[in-house]
């Protein structure tokens, strides 16, 4: 027995390997047919737009203008899969594509002309049919087999059933089963009952006849019979087929999603050829600020005010949550298609909160410290305030709530233009970060351009203690603001960029956050409606842009109100036209946000100040407040708001420590302000007391003086100007200087030569002759100062 069989193995070797060598070179030909005739490129999607929580936002056309939305795997549900393999091919799990017994029993029917004429198509083949469409004849249908065979070589049964509930057709330009459900049934596939399952699994078969919305009546009694059949062959739970012939077919057609217009054409630009773009958007909110929007400017277009943007920001993931471009994107008439989030416009006064921080971690300034108000020359820049008004002096605090221009213009010039851009450029500020090299002291005031992306990023940055990390649009893709330095990469987490210290970004939303201000709207003094928010508002020149910008500890709001044609409106600002809409939005967004507020870091503390400058309380300070500082950063300086002076018993002279009698005479305390406010108050009328008269029997009274009075400076003309004078009118030039309290009167020489002895705060007119002049000022301890300018006729 053992030889027989040897005798038979040996007999079948020369076939076996026969059979081996023929088995390889099918191999070989299948491989090169695969590559001499590859599969058709994968089918074109309509690019979606999709919320945080995976629903469609915004849905776009593809390139062949059909709506063939992409049915991810997770959304095909067993009920589907189950509905479509029962109708259309029941051994699409068990083939290889091509279903031999159903070739042979459609070819019996065909030739015999014994029932129904079939095709024998499997899912696969017909996926075959439908990336490559082609007329009906034997030899498409043997190459849609081979396409069938080589489909099931190159992908799952997964993904085979997926490509075809991607391209089923249901009549019109609409393919798939996605575009069916959201278009039809306003739902994603996965959400869909039973019932309307079974009606969409019966229209690809005539989805010309089968028109949902127009053939209601024929569907409805398709997906019965269907219905039915399964209920035969115990498909799904008795119950729930009851239930599925039960539910009526109320389906009309829809239009497709259209939320976030700005942002979904600014995503689909962003990732091209990318079917679905998962952004950071809620559903909810952002339906909520389009509808705010578009309604609060409908009210305004009287004004000539008519549009607006909104951004807001989660603070704890910097995702942004609602995306307003516009108020209305279709309007044409008022350039609605414009994405006003990322237009770059002036932004007034919204930069002043990073500038103050700035000076709180620099020790130039603490929330009490005066700062001067008052009409400042800065080498030819003569800033305003909004209001045309000088408070003479005022607190930081009170600076930064009233939004005041000249102590924001003279801190930016003690704290340097570019420490100031530099910190914008770390923010993200792309416009400023290119400028840099030309901007000057209006940078603070709005002499730059931002965008309301950039903005809101800086203020959720404030929110954040100070640390600033770019806004994120997609789940778990790139952020808005470009590369963070690696210097400043926390381990794993979202990059930051430490802009100012926690105390620094504390003490600017403590002041920010205060509610008596004149920025407060209208009509809110008392109003519950309210939010607990830190805000600031912002009016470019020409009243061109509204902006308002606030925050709690969740989420940081821009807004942005104006025209996009750069037309300026009498009523638009901050104050009166945009806080009101940021109110409105937090609170209907963030209504449920806990009511516990920012807590003042450990590396804060508290200090006595002198309450009339706000520095360290010196020897004569008896008015004394409490104020946050900055150990080891705030500055030290004592304060010197008076000083003490040595006067004669009648109170007529004064006396320096080199000339004071052995007696006869007193200790009196004067005020000591700097040069430009005692100027100020003595130009307005106000109290402005001076110092007696030096003792003319000093030897110091010509010379210099005693270290202790303050410098000498002309304030008019402005030093290397240039005038143009009419000649003929009488025009003159304005002679005025800021000297100290001790200064009874100066002298005024104009090219050298002696022009007219004057009061210090007295206002002297010449009228100078063209060319170049030198104005010069002296005062009666022998102080001098000029200053170059050029006149010149016309």
């Amino acid at each position: 027995m053992k030889t027989g069989f040897l005798r038979s193995c040996a007999a079948w070797g020369p076939g076996l390997r026969r059979a081996g060598w023929a088995l390889l070179g099918l191999l070989v030909a299948a491989v090169l047919l695969d590559r001499l005739f590859p599969l058709p490129p994968a089918p074109q999607y309509s690019p979606l737009v999709t919320a945080a929580d995976g629903t469609v936002l915004h849905a776009f056309l593809n390139p062949t203008q059909k709506w063939r939305m992409k049915t991810e795997l997770h959304e095909i549900t067993p009920a589907l899969q189950r509905a479509i393999i029962y109708k259309e091919d029941r051994y699409f799990r068990y083939h290889f594509g091509v279903n031999p017994g159903a070739v042979v029993l459609a070819a019996g029917r065909n030739l015999f002309g014994r029932g129904r004429t079939t095709g024998a198509s499997t899912i696969t083949m017909q996926v075959a049919r439908l990336l490559e469409p082609k007329a009906r004849t034997f030899g498409n249908k043997t190459l849609e087999m081979l396409r069938a065979v080589q489909l099931e070589a190159h992908y799952s049964k997964a993904e085979i059933l997926q490509l075809y509930l991607n391209l089923v057709p249901y009549g019109s330009n609409i393919e798939g089963v996605k575009s069916a459900a959201l278009l039809y049934f306003q739902q994603p596939p996965d959400y869909l009952s039973l019932a309307q399952t079974v009606a969409l699994a019966v229209i690809p078969n005539q989805p010309r006849v089968l028109v949902l919305g127009r053939n209601n009546a024929q569907i409805l009694a398709k997906r019965n019979h269907w219905l039915h059949q399964m209920q035969r062959d115990r498909l799904f739970p008795a119950q729930d087929l009851a239930d599925a012939l039960a539910e009526p077919l109320d389906a009309q057609r829809h239009g497709a999603p259209t939320l976030a217009p700005h942002l979904a054409r600014r995503l689909v630009a962003q990732f091209p050829g990318q079917p679905i773009i998962a952004s950071t958007l809620r559903r909810g909110p952002q339906a909520k600020a389009e509808d705010l929007t578009l309604n609060y400017v409908r009210r305004l277009r009287a004004l000539g005010i008519t549009q607006a943007a909104v951004l807001v920001v989660n603070n704890r993931t910097r995702a942004v949550e609602a995306y307003v471009g516009s108020s209305d994107f279709r309007d044409a008439a008022s350039a609605g298609q414009v994405d006003g989030v990322r237009a770059v416009r002036s932004p007034g006064s919204t930069l002043k909160p990073l500038l103050y921080g700035l000076a709180f971690d620099r020790g130039l300034a603490t929330p009490k410290v005066q700062l001067p108000d008052v009409p400042t020359d800065f080498n030819g820049f003569r800033p305003e305030n909004f209001d045309k008004n000088c408070q003479g002096e005022v607190t930081v605090e009170r600076a930064l709530v009233y939004s005041l221009n000249i102590p924001a213009v003279r801190l930016l010039a003690d704290l340097g233009v570019p420490a100031f851009t530099d910190k914008l450029r770390q923010a993200g500020f792309r416009t400023v970060a290119r400028a840099a090299p030309r901007l000057g002291l209006s940078t603070v005031l709005g002499g730059c351009g931002a965008t309301l992306e950039e903005l809101t990023g800086l203020y959720a940055a404030l929110a954040d203690g100070g640390q600033y990390a770019p806004l994120r649009l997609t789940a778990g893709g790139p952020r808005t603001g470009g590369e963070i330095p690696e210097a400043t990469k926390k381990g794993t987490g979202p990059s930051e960029t430490p802009l100012l210290s926690p105390a620094a970004a504390f003490l600017v939303t403590d002041i920010l956050a205060q509610r008596t201000r004149p920025d407060l709207p209208l009509g809110y003094e008392n109003s519950l409606r309210l939010p607990k928010i830190a805000w600031k508002t912002g009016t470019s020149y020409g009243r061109r842009d509204a902006w308002s910008l606030g925050y709690n500890r969740d989420y940081t709001i821009g807004v942005w109100v104006g025209n996009f044609s750069g037309q300026g409106s009498p009523a638009l600002t901050g104050a009166d036209v945009a806080t009101p809409l940021l109110f409105d939005l937090f609170n209907a967004l963030a209504y449920n946000s806990p009511n516990h507020w920012v807590a003042p870091p450990s590396t804060l503390d508290f200090r006595l100040v002198c309450a009339e400058s706000g520095l360290v309380p010196g020897e004569h300070c008896a008015h004394q407040i409490l104020d946050y500082y900055l150990p080891g950063q705030s500055s030290a300086r004592r304060c010197e708001h008076v000083k003490e002076v040595f006067v004669s018993a009648d109170g007529a002279l004064s006396y320096c420590r080199a000339c004071v009698p052995p007696g006869g005479y007193r200790r009196q305390l004067f005020a000591n302000p700097l040069p430009e406010v005692l100027a100020y108050r003595a130009a307005q009328g106000l109290p402005a007391p001076r110092l007696p008269p030096h003792n003319p029997a000093c030897r110091l009274v010509r010379g210099a003086d005693d270290g202790t009075a303050a410098p000498l400076a002309i304030t008019s003309p402005l030093p290397h100007a240039e005038y143009l004078l009419n000649r003929g009118e009488q025009q003159q030039l304005l002679l005025s200087c800021a000297a100290g309290p001790e200064v009874r009167q100066v002298f005024w020489y104009v090219n050298d030569r002696f022009l007219r002895a004057a009061g210090a705060a007295e206002r002297v007119f010449f009228r100078p002759s063209p060319g170049p002049v030198k104005v010069s000022c002296a005062d009666d301890h022998g102080r001098n100062v000029d200053v170059q300018l050029l006149v010149a006729e016309q």
